[in-house]
């Protein structure tokens, strides 16, 4: 049901001793106490018939397929979550807002109902915000929201459309080229789920450019051009030119760097350059650097590069 994401889970088909309340249903089959099965329902980490369920006193009938997932990247999902990050606003007007998201929280819910972007958005906003476009967990920048129905439709058509020029900051692994475009289509790869890799002549296309602008031992740093918006494109076409980003463990990359631990997957989302839903006119959105990436770029004495002025980066 959710490929690749690294979810401890039990499914089961309800029988006649566990119709009646979801909550009962999970203790009974589970052996968990009904507080757990309900802050369980509550968390939205249980689904019935293959749709969430967030209603510890829905009903279940014989036959009903119930899947629960009980952990979530390694956490178990009735752990405490820690506080959530404060809500870094990069620009606000009625038609759209863009926020800088944080490494680390998942942009929409999860399978286990972990805090996401969204989320904290929609609590800023006291209403549901239209999310039109999604970074990994782990990627920190710049994330776009619509406020309006039509601004939402407006800007994920943009997206579509390829029309949005992105602008990507990243530490890779030091073999990376000075420069260059890769021009790879992205499949998946059967051997690892959830993890795309670079083909030739199939799959879905992928183009990205990429500069070197300096590095140290160990990496280098680059800054990035997706020119299409496949999932996983950066870190997929990155590790096919034996370069993956450090910290990213899906796709090959460094945990370590010299003595010390990368903790993620150095990525960031810098600048966004899209249209305005409403006037037309293009808007320039630049996201900080943030401290771990940052650090890299002190100690290479690499300046920080400006936002993109035109679509060709």
């Amino acid at each position: 049901m959710f490929p690749g994401d690294a979810l401890r889970r039990r499914s089961f088909d309800a029988g006649p001793e566990e119709s009646g309340s979801l909550a009962g249903a999970l203790a009974r089959r589970l052996g968990m106490t009904t507080g757990e099965a309900t802050a369980l329902v509550a968390r939205g980490a249980v689904y019935v018939r293959g749709r969430r369920s967030t209603d510890p006193s829905r009903r279940v009938r014989t036959g009903d397929r119930v899947m629960v997932v009980l952990e979530e990247s390694g956490r178990p999902v009735l752990a405490p979550e820690p506080a959530p990050p404060p809500l870094v606003v990069l620009h606000r007007e009625p038609a759209l807002l863009a926020v800088d998201k944080p490494a680390g929280l998942p942009a929409q819910a999860t399978p286990g109902g972990a805090t996401s972007l969204v989320d904290l958005v929609a609590r800023a906003l006291g209403r549901a915000p239209g999310l039109v476009h999604r970074l990994d967990r782990e990627t920190s920048g710049v994330t776009l929201f619509g406020l309006t129905p039509a601004a939402t439709a407006a800007l994920a058509a943009e997206f579509r459309a390829g029309r949005v020029v992105k602008q990507y900051l990243g530490a890779t692994g030091p073999a990376l080229p000075e420069a260059g475009t890769i021009d790879r289509p992205l499949v998946r790869d059967p051997s690892r789920p959830g993890r795309w890799r670079a083909a030739s002549g199939r799959g879905v296309p992928a183009l990205t450019e990429f500069r070197r602008l300096g590095g140290g031992e160990g990496y280098a740093l680059a800054v990035l051009w997706p020119r299409t918006g496949r999932t996983h494109q950066l870190r997929a076409h990155l590790a096919s030119l034996g370069a993956p980003l450090l910290g990213d463990a899906r796709y090959g990359g460094a945990r370590r760097l010299g003595g010390d631990a990368v903790p993620r997957c150095l990525l960031h989302a810098q600048a966004l350059i899209v249209r305005h839903p409403l006037t037309g006119r293009p808007v320039t959105l630049l996201a900080p650097l943030p401290e771990d990436l940052g650090r890299l770029f002190v100690r290479s004495g690499v300046p920080v590069p400006a936002a993109p002025e035109d679509e060709n980066g």
